[in-house]
């Protein structure tokens, strides 16, 4: 079965069962009212996602100009950046201004190698600057949220300490980021911590701010875990979305890392079961249009022209 041929059923699904949610209402009205018609199905409500990528995926382009421009020509509304960085936030917000295509979000670029929960007390505070420099570009830009990897739990790194250490890290720029109406989100990654959707959801409540919400990443989950039971435990406490794909048998085949070696629809993370869970909490269908960024393999225009067609197959879905 293709893409258009699973849309097609997926729709017809979801059709079929409000209709027969609407006749069953109505079987179950008292017989004095069966003069009055049956009430109709109730309307699909419109996926409102809007489309991004990485700026790491743009591999055409001369100039930061023409990478937004090219974004443009596909159908991209926005775009990801990582900051701080070595290049001049200018060059983006010009680029932003010509081009229509939005910088809606920034990624934290020194999270990995100085994580909040490091044991050195001087790479704490580089992290700490790291994270408060990517919120005032953000606010700069116009983005809402900065992607944080909390934290980096190993051998050397223990689990609670993970937790303690990054949730006083995070309140401390908590004030910040309301100031800046910026949103700390919290990325779901490989770094053997917040394993499970109950968990994340209790690291982001025990930082009680509407600026701390979760960025998560639909194809990060796969390896130990089912996407739509993430989203729908999450719920409100999702920001951003991050679209890949993940496969099961590749990583079983020819190890962990090639599970991402999949087109976008073509692994395991069920993105029409995906897309229903995130109908109903409501990310999908928010009248001011929720943002979902690819973060796969990028090239040149052919390239990244199949990404944006993955992209709309799936959210059709």
């Amino acid at each position: 079965m293709n893409y258009d041929e699973i849309a097609a059923h997926r729709n017809g699904r979801r059709r079929f069962l409000i209709g027969t949610s609407a006749l069953l209402a109505a079987a179950a009205v008292p017989r004095a009212a069966l003069g009055s018609p049956l009430p109709l199905p109730l309307p699909l409500p419109k996926r409102t996602l809007r489309k991004a990528v990485g700026i790491g995926m743009v591999g055409e382009g001369a100039t930061v100009l023409d990478k937004f421009l090219l974004l443009r020509d596909l159908g991209f509304e926005g775009v990801e950046i990582d900051r701080p960085a070595k290049e001049p936030l200018d060059d983006l917000l010009a680029a932003q201004e010509r081009s229509g295509v939005r910088i809606h979000g920034v990624v934290d670029s020194v999270h990995w190698g100085a994580p909040l929960n490091h044991s050195d007390s001087t790479v704490r505070k580089q992290a700490l600057a790291g994270l408060e420099a990517a919120l005032r570009d953000a606010k700069a830009c116009g983005a809402v949220s900065v992607l944080l990897v909390p934290a980096v739990v190993n051998a050397e790194l223990p689990y609670d300490q993970a937790w303690t250490r990054s949730q006083a890290a995070i309140r401390e720029l908590l004030g910040l980021a309301a100031e800046l109406e910026v949103v700390i989100a919290i990325e779901n990654v490989w770094n053997q911590f917040l394993l499970s959707p109950l968990e994340m959801a209790q690291y982001i409540d025990a930082l009680d701010s509407p600026w701390a919400k979760c960025h998560f990443d639909i194809g990060n989950v796969v390896n130990y875990g089912w996407p739509e039971q993430w989203v729908r435990v999450l719920g409100a406490r999702i920001a951003k979305l991050h679209i890949k794909d993940f496969s099961r048998k590749k990583r079983d085949e020819q190890g962990l890392w090639k599970g991402f070696s999949v087109e976008l629809g073509d692994g395991d993370a069920r993105y029409g079961e995906v897309m229903s869970a995130l109908d109903e909490v409501g990310y999908s269908t928010h009248p001011a249009g929720r943002w979902a960024t690819a973060e796969v393999a990028g090239g040149d225009r052919a390239r990244l022209k199949q990404v944006a067609e993955q992209m709309d197959r799936l959210f059709a879905l």
